[in-house]
């Protein structure tokens, strides 16, 4: 059974989740773990102009086997997607090298999506993702309903948009 739990850089298992691991020919696909806790940092700061990240290990069997976050973004803090309202933002997705394959991620990202629709940080029509045109998840993200929309973020990553 998959779980998500709450994670920040002030939670006892934060060390647990750095030392989480990609296989290392995705290492570009994806943030490290640290990264990504200090983004959500930054975000939910006075900085974050009235945005939120929302950060969760994922487990299964009560082992840690990868990490989640999406953020509710201000248009002003970041408009990737060139919505100019609020959004919603897949933001960070791995699952540790020792886990992939077992079905975890479809079971996390389906968690995710369910949650962002009750739109838990305000209102909001779009859920939208970015990745690089080689990622191999996109495939998965197109299985449960992202769509690509044909812009590319100032990153060069391919954006994929879901209604809520």
């Amino acid at each position: 059974m998959i779980e998500l739990k709450p994670i920040s850089i002030l939670s006892d298992n934060v060390k647990e989740c750095i030392e989480l691991e990609v296989a290392p020919e995705q290492t570009s696909f994806v943030s490290h773990n640290a990264t990504s806790l200090g983004h959500a940092y930054t975000t939910n700061s006075p900085r974050g102009l009235g945005s939120r990240a929302v950060a969760y290990a994922i487990y299964a069997d009560d082992k840690m086997v990868g990490f989640v976050m999406y953020a509710y973004f201000m248009p002003e803090f970041d408009d990737d997607c060139n919505v100019g309202k609020p959004h919603y933002h897949f933001w960070r997705f791995m699952m540790d090298k020792n886990h992939q394959g077992k079905g975890y991620g479809r079971a996390a990202l389906t968690k995710i999506i369910e949650e962002v629709k009750t739109k838990p940080c305000g209102e909001a029509e779009i859920f939208y993702t970015s990745y690089e045109p080689d990622n191999p998840l996109q495939k998965l993200y197109h299985s449960l309903g992202f769509e690509e929309t044909g812009q590319v973020s100032p990153h060069g990553e391919n954006i994929a948009i879901m209604k809520i």
